[in-house]
């Protein structure tokens, strides 16, 4: 009688039996892992006590109150005029004030260290060699990283309307341009805003995920997604480039600023998502399908 353990034999395949792909590295596993890290940790830590350094800033700056907003369309200046008016006006002028860069580098920080992370460690390889297929990596790491910057916007819009209540009172939204918004319908209007923002930044984390695939080094993922950001912004600047800015992935960034009149304009915020949304299938199918050609060395 054989005394061999079937769970050991190889299958007809050349794996051996018992194994599942889809067993290995769930996305909980991922999960309890990148929550453990420091840089998770301080990062989310950081956007919940940004309310609270913007309630102090404008607890300081009450006396200087001479900002011209020189302009006839709502901005970041005509928001710092009334934010303090309500809880609804000081959760907008956060988003506004993070989504210029603090939530482009949140967004590439959670998906550029996916896998370049691991290559960094040395540990890519060893992951592969578990073995955990290719493809299933890559996609519990995105599925991941996407979690934890919809987790980011969640923290620091919950934790801007907390402060904004506690510190404004949950009043009616009042426009920069004139006129007020119940306070039900300011509610849901934030809650738009911070999709349409997650939307928008969703070509970040996309880049972020290529870069992350192509490179060894971290910040160079990271880094590179920002600077789209960067350069996207200075080419949306310069108006004699006419309509080939409307293909820019930033060139509908602050278009959520529709929500905020009366009536409500979201044809840009279309324009802004269907954008958006392109350019993340690009870059996402481009790294899936880069990640399985390419040579793992570390």
């Amino acid at each position: 009688m054989s005394t061999v353990d079937e769970t050991l034999t190889p299958a007809a395949d050349g794996a051996a039996s018992g194994y599942r792909a889809h067993r290995t590295l769930s996305f909980g596993t991922e999960f309890r892992r990148q929550l453990t890290r420091r840089r998770t940790q301080w990062t989310l830590a950081l956007l919940a006590l940004l309310p609270v350094a913007l309630y102090i800033a404008f607890t300081v700056g009450a006396g200087d109150s001479n900002t011209d907003s020189g302009s006839d369309s709502p901005n970041a200046f005509a928001l710092a005029d009334v934010g303090t008016v309500s809880a609804a006006n000081f959760t907008l002028f956060a988003l506004l004030v993070s989504s210029g860069f603090l939530l482009v580098v949140v967004f590439a920080l959670f998906n550029g260290d996916t896998v370049a992370g691991e290559a960094g460690w040395g540990s890519l390889r060893y992951l592969l060699a578990t073995p955990v297929p290719r493809g299933r990596l890559l996609a519990v790491k995105y599925a991941v990283g996407l979690v934890y910057s919809l987790i980011a916007m969640a923290i620091l819009t919950v934790a801007s309307l907390v402060v904004g209540t506690l510190a404004y009172g949950w009043k009616p939204l009042s426009a920069p341009l004139g006129g007020e918004v119940a306070a039900t319908d300011a509610f849901w209007r934030i809650l738009a805003v911070a999709g349409y923002l997650t939307v928008t930044l969703l070509v970040v984390a996309s880049l972020a995920l290529l870069m992350s695939v192509s490179t060894d080094a971290p910040l160079a993922a990271v880094g590179g997604a920002v600077m789209l950001q960067i350069v996207s912004n200075i080419l949306n600047a310069v108006t004699a480039l006419g309509d080939i800015r409307d293909v820019l992935p930033t060139r509908y960034s602050q278009a959520w600023l529709g929500l905020l009149s009366t009536p409500v304009q979201t044809d840009e915020m279309v324009r802004g998502i269907v954008t958006s949304l392109a350019y993340a299938v690009v870059f996402s199918v481009w790294a899936f399908i880069h990640f399985q050609r390419k040579d793992i060395t570390s």
